[in-house]
């Protein structure tokens, strides 16, 4: 795969997707949101690919979207045409959620607007020491609405500390963003790297059917009642059941041996 808004790496089934703008802290623009609508597309296609890991190149992982690119061009705009841009960058979180592979984000530095966005709607978000996150819709005249904020952000951090984050759109540190469980870790910057491709490899190890699954009820639970949700991972553990995995982790188990997953 090759994309001109960001570079794309697959070494073996652990794709780097890494923004590069690092000029501009790597803000998006129409190309990126477009580019990125079709890598997590792509990938669900991609069988060599097990894991993602998405950051950016520099000292920023994505500041939002570019002014002089989008801000500016979008004042210009009317109805259909502001809607099929907000449609675009919606469907980036939507291909981003559908996508039954992990994603991690190794957040390396500001994450604001939809750079925020690109962090939530990864399934682990890990900080540098120095990352920053803002859901600064807000501070430019926009409602806090924005590529599945107002859907994503209450289920990670809660109502109350997600509706203060949108209202004010107050930057926090990484510490303050693993205390409300924003972050999944903190680590010093240079060692960012090196733990997310230890958790993609840990990963990659791992049942990947298994895991898609996973991935994909904490979805469909989201919107359902208790019945429904208890009916949906009975039939889905029972699928489970029947794949070679889970006679490896039996194997395993009895034999005293390290796992080997995903040989079926």
């Amino acid at each position: 795969m090759t994309y001109d808004s960001f570079v794309f790496e697959n070494n073996d089934g652990v794709a780097t997707i890494r923004l590069n703008d690092p000029e501009r802290l790597n803000a998006l623009t129409f190309k990126t949101y477009g580019d990125l609508e079709k890598i997590f597309a792509d990938l669900a296609q991609d069988n060599g690919v097990k894991v993602v890991v998405l950051t950016g190149t520099g000292k920023g992982f994505c500041s939002g979207g570019r002014v002089d690119d989008i801000i500016g061009p979008l004042l210009k705009m009317k109805g259909d045409e502001l809607y099929k841009f907000t449609r675009m960058t919606c469907n980036v979180v939507k291909n981003m959620r559908n996508l039954k592979k992990p994603i991690i984000a190794a957040v390396n530095g500001i994450a604001a607007g939809a750079g925020a966005m690109l962090m939530l709607a990864s399934d682990l978000r890990l900080f540098s020491d120095k990352a920053r996150a803002a859901f600064l819709f807000v501070k430019v005249g926009l409602s806090g609405a924005d590529m599945g904020a107002l859907y994503l952000l209450p289920r990670i951090v809660g109502l109350g500390k997600a509706t203060e984050l949108v209202f004010f759109g107050d930057t926090i540190d990484a510490q303050e963003a693993q205390r409300i469980g924003l972050a999944n870790r903190v680590v010093p910057g240079d060692a960012l790297m090196d733990e997310a491709y230890k958790w993609a490899g840990r990963l990659k190890d791992g049942p990947l059917y298994a895991l898609g699954v996973t991935k994909e009820l904490f979805e469909y639970e989201a919107n359902v009642g208790l019945e429904t949700a208890l009916e949906m991972e009975a039939a889905a553990q029972a699928r489970c059941m029947e794949t070679p995995d889970f006679i490896e982790g039996y194997n395993a188990f009895v034999e005293k041996r390290p796992l080997r997953f995903n040989r079926g």
